[in-house]
């Protein structure tokens, strides 16, 4: 594509992103099935233009008054994802002398908010959390996310597919917490892959692959993923079961669970049994309680430990939205835990770094439910046997009460979890 073409086409979708109404990975994916003549080079730019542009949006809404043309056309010169010699040459003599004056500036001499590119209400909070680490962590979070895959262990082994993959050029390490996880070097078309199309491997962050070992599911249970999604969690704890048992995936979309009809064929597995509900006082659930074995709660939340893949939600949240969050998460998590049979686990997890939809609402919970008592997810991790268990927790005398997973300190995407058995 001329780069002129390209660049009004960069312009186009960052203006359409900008109106923040809808999800970003939305708009990008409806943009590319109205423009089929795009090939995968052209969308590769569009894309990582748009999370550029809303990862720094603070920043280049500092610069963009100075330049000239329509806004998105100067917040797409500042975020385009390609060749510098390639972008120039789509642009006239006035926009390139201020792209390179723009280019000369100095991180150094930039106020605050137009180096950590955060929303004033966020970032108090993370400050109060990280202390010292807060500038790492905000460079963390307007960087782009890994990609790592989780090894279906119920038909593959890890050492195996890290070799079938290398064998396809895609080369992988070990996570270095996750039993099943391997880091992969650049973002390499997988979905055709051999290992990909026969349910070897699925895509999933280190981190959420932690949210399931959690769990530690067993043969022959019953088990509830109870807020499943599009079920990557669902077919880690699957596996764990080693397909016997009953595993149910509910959720409240079916539109999400219908995602994990193919992963789910792809997987090998048939103890798992999705199932959409109405809401977390579902009559499916109270015909469940006090009957499963292990209750996994991975609660909606406002994302904020997945800022690295979706920026736009540190534009499209609030203070009010957090707020109205962690009213339904306490909701949800006490309806779940009414399925937990006694001697039984519960997990409530989120993708969140922030307290008040992690920390409070554990602590909330522990004091209104007598008959369930904390385990430390350190203790819970190193008896798993996962390296160097104490340093992916915090809270507590010891700081090993709770899961807390951030990108600077482990790689991952932000996470938190707690672990209670019931008495």
């Amino acid at each position: 594509m001329h780069p002129k073409a390209l660049l009004e086409a960069c312009s186009e979708l960052v203006g359409l992103v900008l109106k923040l109404d809808h999800p970003a990975d939305a708009i990008v994916s409806r943009y590319f099935r109205e423009h089929r003549n795009l090939g995968p080079r052209e969308r590769a730019t569009l894309a990582e233009t748009v999370y550029t542009v809303l990862r720094k949006k603070q920043l280049f809404d500092h610069m963009a008054p100075s330049g000239s043309g329509s806004k998105e056309r100067r917040m797409a010169i500042l975020g385009f994802h390609g060749s510098g010699d390639f972008l120039r040459s789509a642009l006239n003599e006035q926009e390139k002398k201020w792209l390179d004056q723009c280019e000369q500036i100095n991180p150094a001499d930039l106020m605050e908010r137009h180096r950590h590119n955060l929303p004033e209400w966020l970032v108090q909070p993370l400050k109060d959390q990280v202390g010292d680490e807060f500038w790492a962590l905000a460079d963390s979070l307007n960087q782009g996310a890994g990609l790592d895959l989780r090894v279906n262990d119920f038909k593959a082994k890890r050492a195996d597919v890290q070799k079938a993959l290398a064998k396809d050029g895609v080369k992988t390490i070990p996570t270095p917490f996750s039993p099943w996880g391997l880091r992969v070097d650049g973002k390499p078309a997988l979905n055709k892959l051999d290992v990909f199309t026969r349910g070897d491997v699925e895509v999933q962050d280190e981190g959420s692959q932690l949210l399931a070992l959690l769990l530690d599911a067993k043969r022959g249970e019953m088990v509830v993923d109870f807020c499943a999604g599009a079920g990557g969690k669902t077919l880690a704890l699957g596996a764990m079961m080693r397909n016997t048992g009953r595993l149910y995936a509910f959720d409240t979309s079916a539109g999400r669970l219908d995602s994990l009809k193919p992963r789910l064929a792809r997987s090998g597995l048939s103890n798992v049994h999705p199932a959409a509900i109405a809401h977390e006082r579902d009559d499916r659930v109270k015909r469940l309680a006090g009957k499963i074995d292990r209750v996994l709660v991975d609660a909606p939340c406002t994302g904020m430990g997945t800022l690295r893949r979706n920026p736009d939600l540190k534009w499209r949240q609030t203070l009010k939205g957090v707020e109205e969050m962690a009213e339904l998460q306490g909701k949800i998590l006490q309806s779940a835990a009414r399925m937990v049979k006694s001697g039984g686990r519960l997990v409530y997890a989120t993708c969140s770094v922030l307290p008040q939809e992690n920390e409070a609402i554990a602590e909330a919970f522990s004091a209104a439910n007598s008959d369930f008592v904390l385990l430390p997810a350190g203790e819970v991790l190193s008896g798993l046997k996962v390296a160097n268990a104490a340093s992916l927790c915090a809270g507590g005398n010891d700081g090993q009460h709770y899961l807390r997973l951030w990108p600077h300190r482990h790689g991952t995407d932000g996470f938190f979890a707690a672990v209670w058995q019931r008495k």
